[in-house]
């Protein structure tokens, strides 16, 4: 599925199921709110931290989609076309970073 038919799909979710998209800033609340969720697992899976047993079954993936959906959701309201943004930003870094990583001693 390309990110246009993903927004696309997000969308009529939402207007489905969702009522209406909430607000902006509530959704940028929401996304923090994700991410932290998403640090949560890693930090226990990757990390120095144990997970508690009720967070033993929590699904990193899961968690990632969480994170994209409110993304979306946020790119749909703002009239942000993520693909053609994905593009440009690609395009930037690698006019940017073209050599940096590669001359990198600490990679």
């Amino acid at each position: 599925m390309s990110m246009k038919e993903t927004q696309e799909k997000v969308d009529l979710w939402i207007k489905q199921y969702g009522v209406r998209y909430f607000s902006e800033l509530t959704n940028l609340a929401l996304l923090m709110e994700e991410t932290g969720e998403m640090a949560r697992i890693i930090a226990r899976k990757y990390g120095e931290q144990t997970a508690k047993p009720a967070e033993e079954e929590m699904n990193l993936g899961d968690e990632m989609a969480d994170v994209l959906f409110v993304l979306i959701c946020l790119a749909n309201q703002t009239g942000i076309n993520l693909e053609e943004a994905l593009e440009r930003n690609l395009i930037k870094k690698t006019i940017r970073d073209s050599h940096r990583h590669l001359n990198n001693p600490k990679l």
